[in-house]
C-alpha cells in the first residue's frame, strides 16, 4: 500500500525489452536507501517489485505485458523522469489516501492553466473509470495523491500547489502527456457491494 506522497523524482537509466515484458533499471537513491529484493516501490503510480538494488542507488524491476498495456510505462525509456514512493510502513502517517499502485487506466493532460501560486491541470478521463471519480474526492495521477477540483463527463481537473509542481513529474507534464490513473479503491468496493445487494447471485 502507498499514500500517494511522492518521495523522490527518479530516472529510468536502463530498459531491456524482453518481448512479453521489460526490465527497467531506475535510479532513486532515497527509495533504495533501505530497499531490498522483493520490496515494493511505486513508479509513476505503478507498484513494482524490486529485483536487485544496485550500488549506485538504482534498482531493477520486471514489468509484465499486462502492466505495460495498462500504464504509461510502455512509452517510458532511458532518461524518463518518474515519481517514486516506497510502500507505506504501518507506523507511517497517511498523508494522501489509500493507494494500491494498481493502475485503472490512463488519461492525457488536456490543458494547463497557470495562476500566481498554483496551476490547474485538466486531464481526460476514460469512461470505464469515470463513475468512480467525484468532485473533492481523491485520485492518483502518476502516483501523486490529488483532490479533484472540477469534474466533467470525460475530464477532471486538479489544482497543483508549488510543492507538487516542483517535486513531481506533473510540474513538467505538457499537454498531450499520458498519465497513469488510479481511482479510490473504496468506490470500487462500494459499487461491488451495492451490485451484490441488487442481485444476490453475483
Amino acid at each position: 500500500m502507498f499514500t500517494g506522497i511522492v518521495e523522490e523524482l527518479g530516472e529510468i537509466v536502463g530498459k531491456d525489452d524482453l518481448g512479453d515484458s521489460a526490465r527497467f533499471v531506475i535510479r532513486g537513491p532515497v527509495v533504495t536507501s533501505d530497499a531490498g529484493h522483493g520490496d515494493s516501490i511505486a513508479v509513476n503510480g505503478v507498484c513494482l517489485t524490486v529485483v536487485d538494488v544496485l550500488a549506485d542507488g538504482s534498482f531493477s524491476a520486471d514489468v509484465m505485458a499486462e502492466t505495460l498495456q495498462r500504464s504509461s510505462l510502455s512509452k517510458a525509456d532511458v532518461g524518463t523522469r518518474v515519481n517514486l514512493e516506497r510502500a507505506a510502513a504501518v507506523s507511517s502517517r497517511l498523508g494522501g489516501h489509500i493507494v494500491q499502485g494498481h493502475v485503472d487506466g490512463t488519461g492525457e493532460v488536456a490543458a494547463r492553466t497557470p495562476s500566481e501560486h498554483w496551476t490547474v491541470v485538466r486531464i481526460t478521463l476514460p469512461l470505464a473509470v469515470s463513475r468512480y471519480v467525484v468532485e473533492k474526492g481523491s485520485i492518483t495521477v502518476d502516483g501523486v495523491s490529488l483532490t479533484v477540483s472540477a469534474l466533467g463527463p470525460d475530464w477532471f481537473e486538479v489544482s497543483l500547489i508549488p510543492t507538487t509542481l516542483d517535486m513531481t513529474t506533473l510540474g513538467g507534464a505538457e499537454v498531450g502527456t499520458r498519465v497513469n490513473l488510479e481511482v479510490d479503491v473504496i468506490a470500487k468496493y462500494v459499487e461491488r457491494l451495492l451490485s451484490r445487494d441488487a442481485d444476490p447471485s453475483r
